[in-house]
């Protein structure tokens, strides 16, 4: 009984401080009251016709549920092309970024030799570099070497481009999750006769696994919404990916007039990401928290 009292008084709430944090959740509330308004109205939008949309008569759906625009977004708006692309540079990419990132941040966060520190402050410069210093010099290069007609090496350009631009910031992020793991598993490995190469993956690599995910999930956006460096590498349609691909549609909206199309092939590119978030959100959180308390 006792302590059943001391949870109730616990548990009461403060209201002083509740009324300082007020303006605080009115913002937020507002915050996502016009987040969910705009996107109802772009799902509803996709849904509707482009005579609808003009008229302002999106919400009303007189003409009845019009599916066929994702159908037709996805076939013969080439949707399907980019959003491929897309889920090809993105998973390719982060899958390599951590095969490389994570064992570089261990070795960086475990082990003291010279140019360690040199290699960590690098890392963090590079991170401050505007894509646009390298952009040309990179397009260059690319281009003396022959490859940006060919479909499979521009690909595999671009692959390589994503890769290369995020090491720093994975690498960075990984290493703090590697410095706060507690050093009595290697050392309990040590003595049972384990590698250093077996302890990494098969103990040390598992037990990052909030900030893998995390950090796998954010690059995955970062890749995924990538519009600057594919504008410039990805010179034809089955090149592009998703954010230059829609670029590309709303130019030509002025010579279609297919405007609903235009939104499903919006919702249609924006739903990875919406389920990373829906499904990973507590991952994400969780990931973060757990970096900063290191």
């Amino acid at each position: 009984m006792a302590k059943e009292k001391e949870k109730k008084v616990k548990d009461k709430i403060n209201w002083k401080k509740e009324a300082r944090l007020a303006p605080g959740y009115i913002i937020i509330i507002a915050w996502v009251i016009f987040t969910l308004v705009l996107l109802g109205w772009i799902v509803a939008a996709s849904l509707s016709t482009t005579k609808e949309i003009f008229a302002g008569e999106v919400l009303k759906f007189a003409s009845g549920i019009h599916f066929d625009n994702y159908i037709a977004a996805w076939g013969s708006g080439g949707v399907a092309t980019f959003f491929m692309n897309s889920l090809l540079y993105s998973v390719i990419s982060c899958v390599a970024l951590i095969l490389i990132c994570a064992p570089a941040a261990y070795v960086l966060a475990r082990y003291t030799f010279l140019g360690n520190k040199l290699i960590q402050t690098s890392f963090v410069s590079a991170m401050g570099v505007p894509i646009t210093m390298i952009v040309l010099p990179l397009f260059c290069l690319v281009a003396n070497m022959g490859i940006l007609n060919d479909l499979f090496a521009s690909k595999v350009t671009l692959i390589f481009l994503y890769i290369g631009i995020n090491i720093p910031y994975t690498t960075i992020f990984l290493l703090t999750f590697f410095a706060n793991l507690s050093r009595t598993y290697e050392e309990a490995a040590a003595i049972d006769g384990c590698p250093p190469t077996k302890t990494f993956w098969k103990i040390m690599f598992p037990m990052a696994q909030s900030g893998i995910v995390t950090v796998t999930i954010f690059n995955f956006i970062n890749i995924w919404n990538e519009y600057f460096l594919s504008l410039i590498f990805a010179n034809s349609d089955q090149l592009r990916p998703v954010a230059v691909g829609l670029y590309g549609m709303i130019q030509s909206m002025q010579y279609t007039g297919n405007w609903s199309g235009l939104f499903a092939a919006v919702v249609i590119v924006f739903l990875p990401t919406f389920i990373l978030y829906l499904f990973l959100s507590e991952k994400i959180i969780g990931g973060v928290t757990g970096g900063i308390k290191g």
